[in-house]
């Protein structure tokens, strides 16, 4: 089994920095051209898939109709991989004109995540790479049983926080090194096999549209 983990094109409020979080904020025009690009590249490549599961957020939804072009696998709702709620912060701005972090917690949130605190309402990193990994492990599971080990591949649309979530189940990262690689570009993708049991990371963050 192999996974294509990928984060959803680019938003209004990625664009302006603001908290998404579980937030429904939909695809701008060039995050829809990001994701169509994307699509158009995993196609050159011969890649179709045999399931499609995404986060209920609309971006996420988008970005795998969009991504697997014409491809008929049926699209699976998945609640797991929906992305980190930040509570009562969401839809605040969290960074200067320039991109720089200028919150002291969302500094923590990016470069100290051991001293983040969620804000009221919002979700902790421990919980949410739970939930994925339970996720993970339920695909794992099938795999073995059904004898999909080789031989299926399936698209993941998610989130920012929750991809790295997904990896972090995998590598077993301590949570300083949660963001190790950086935050993932819109539509990036992580390449992930099933080998002998177990997950391993085969290509982190390719871009298919450049």
């Amino acid at each position: 089994m192999r996974l294509y983990i990928i984060r959803h094109g680019q938003t209004e409020w990625n664009s302006s920095y603001r908290l998404q979080g579980r937030t429904d904020v939909p695809l701008n025009e060039n995050g829809r051209d990001l994701a169509r690009k994307t699509g158009e590249g995993l196609t050159r490549e011969g890649i179709y898939f045999d399931r499609i599961y995404t986060s209920p957020l609309s971006r996420a939804r988008e970005t795998a109709e969009l991504a697997s072009g014409n491809n008929i696998a049926p699209i699976i709702t998945e609640p797991r991989i929906q992305e980190i709620s930040f509570g009562a912060m969401e839809g605040e701005r969290v960074r200067d004109e320039n991109g720089v972090l200028n919150v002291d917690n969302f500094i923590n949130f990016f470069n100290d995540p051991e001293r983040y605190v969620p804000p009221a309402g919002g979700e902790s990193f421990q919980a949410l790479i739970a939930r994925t990994g339970d996720f993970l492990e339920e695909l794992r599971a099938e795999a073995l049983k059904m004898s999909y080990e080789k031989g299926q591949n399936i698209l993941i649309s998610t989130h920012g926080a929750a991809s790295r979530a997904l990896l972090a189940n995998i590598t077993h990262c301590a949570l300083r090194d949660y963001w190790s690689g950086g935050v993932p570009k819109n539509c990036a993708v992580t390449i992930v096999d099933l080998a002998d049991g177990v997950w391993k990371i085969t290509e982190q963050d390719r871009i298919f549209y450049e």
